[in-house]
């Protein structure tokens, strides 16, 4: 089986850090949750994987990740239009870079959600506040 997972991570990175640049976009990005957090700040939160196994052919992985965007301590409106301008920006940009995870696959936007109560509670209570986010959900492809 292919490396589909780790595609999908460093896809997701790469397009961040590409888009930031493109667009001239104020943004940290990381490949996990960050040790410290100040907005705007862009990581994989989590990863998810199905493989599905159709009759006659190799199995195929679907990989999610999802990918959080910290835009501000709460959701003021520069907060919702920095997420607004970035979200439809980062969509567009993904869906002209379907194969960035691997010739073989595809990868695109399937949701994006508002998180207008999002508390990084993997931090030190000290360290925990709550922000207004974005929670972007990629989807990659990857037939085998």
């Amino acid at each position: 089986m292919s490396a589909a997972r780790a595609g999908a991570r460093a896809a997701a990175v790469t397009m961040m850090k590409a888009y930031r640049e493109a667009a001239a976009v104020k943004v940290d990005v990381y490949p996990a949750r960050p040790r410290t957090l100040r907005p705007p700040h862009g990581f994989i939160d989590r990863i998810t994987e199905a493989t599905s196994f159709p009759a006659g052919v190799f199995p195929q992985r679907t990989v999610r990740v999802e990918v959080v965007i910290v835009h501000g301590l709460f959701d003021s409106g520069d907060a919702v239009a920095q997420a607004d301008a970035f979200n439809d920006g980062f969509m567009e940009w993904v869906t002209d870079d379907v194969h960035a995870a691997g010739a073989n696959t595809t990868i695109g936007v399937v949701a994006i959600e508002d998180e207008p109560d999002f508390v990084n509670d993997w931090m030190p209570p000290e360290a925990q506040h709550v922000y207004f986010a974005s929670r972007i959900t990629l989807e990659v492809y990857d037939p085998g």
